[in-house]
Formats: C-alpha cells, structure tokens, sequence
C-alpha cells in the first residue's frame, strides 16, 4: 500500500513536454503512453489493454485487460491508484489527441474528487483542477489567463481574491461561458471559495 502517497498516471494523448512531477510518487503508465514516456521518467506500474503499443513495457504489466472493456485505460488507472490509498493524483499526456478522451479525462478528474482525493490533469498548454466546496488555492504567475468553468451543473463561487474580475458571490451557470478568461494580478497567487457543485479552474501556461 502507498497510503497518503501521489500517484501520477501518464495517459495516451498528446505527449507532455514539460517536466513530470514524480518524486515521492508512484507512477503508473497506461497503455500506448510508455512511447512517449520511456526513458523521461521511472515508470512503477505499466497497465492496460496495450492496443496501442508495438513493444512489451517495462516493467511487465501485473494483468493485461481486454481491449473490450468497460472502462478506459485512464479509468482503470485512478481505480488502480484508489485501490492503493492515494491522497493525490496527476495526469499528464491527458489532452490533445481525440476530444473524446479529453473529455472522458475531465471525468476521471471528478471520479478522483468524489473519492476525496485531489486530482489535477497537466497538459501542454494548460494545468486543470476540478474544485468543490470550500476554498480553493494556487500559486502561479502574475498576468496568467486563468478560467473558471461549472462541470456536471451550476456552482455558486461565493468569494476571490487575486484576479482581475473579482467573483463574489457570483453562479456559474451550466451553460453559460462567464468565468472564461480571468487575469492573475499582483503576485499571481489567488484563491475562490465555492459554496456548491463543482468548477473546473484551468490555469493556462501560455509561452510554454
């Protein structure tokens, strides 16, 4: 068991060109993902259906799933890490590639925070938490885009600090784009308390 421990999970999609956070971490690599990620960092667990990969991955898988599931490899991994104990998870290599699965991986965000752990989906161009109730906190640079988003229904932000437009106790609509591109100010920390349902806080890494 890894209890209390991060668990990251390298997922098949557009390849993550920045650094992955893997200290301390228990890493598992999903299916074709182990192309992009040999070699750039030490992979723990290899699972999947391996549809999408020529080679075998090293280290062997413990199972190999079949290709006719249920379940996406990425799902199969947050169980994997549940399963495991974990207090914190990040994904990388979840966006780009087909719109379905980035979609599909936006939920696997809110699977993570159902079970009570933290989750954040790290992408070439942007970095993705899915928030619920109580206040929320990232550090970042000054002038960044940031962009709040209701998922699976409105949310209530009942107060920030930090941004540009300020959010008092403001509803998100489902359906509606308002909380699309915000400015970090002075420092670039800032923080938004959510009072009810769930938002998506997408920080955008533009220049990266």
């Amino acid at each position: 068991m890894i209890g209390g421990r991060k668990v990251v999970i390298l997922l098949n999609g557009e390849p993550y060109r920045g650094t992955i956070e893997a200290e301390n971490a228990y890493v598992i690599c999903c299916d074709g993902a182990y192309s992009w990620a040999k070699g750039k960092v030490k992979i723990d667990e290899n699972l999947g259906d391996f549809d999408s990969l020529n080679e075998e991955p090293i280290p062997a898988p413990l199972k190999k799933f079949p290709s006719e599931k249920n379940e996406t490899d990425g799902e199969l991994a947050v169980d994997r890490a549940l399963e495991l104990g974990a207090a914190d998870l990040i994904f990388y290599g979840g966006g780009g590639g087909r719109e379905d699965h980035f979609l599909g991986n936006l939920h696997l965000l809110y699977k993570a925070k159902r079970a009570g752990v933290a989750a954040v989906l790290k992408t070439n161009g942007a970095e993705i938490s899915l928030c619920g109730k109580g206040k929320q906190e990232f550090a970042c640079r000054k002038g960044q885009t940031v962009s709040l988003l209701p998922f699976g229904g409105d949310a209530h932000i009942m107060d920030s600090s930090g941004l540009k437009y300020p959010m008092q106790d403001l509803w998100l609509r489902y359906g509606s784009t308002r909380g699309v591109s915000n400015l970090t100010e002075s420092g670039g920390d800032f923080s938004f308390t959510v009072e009810e349902g769930y938002a998506l806080c997408i920080i955008n890494e533009e220049g990266r």
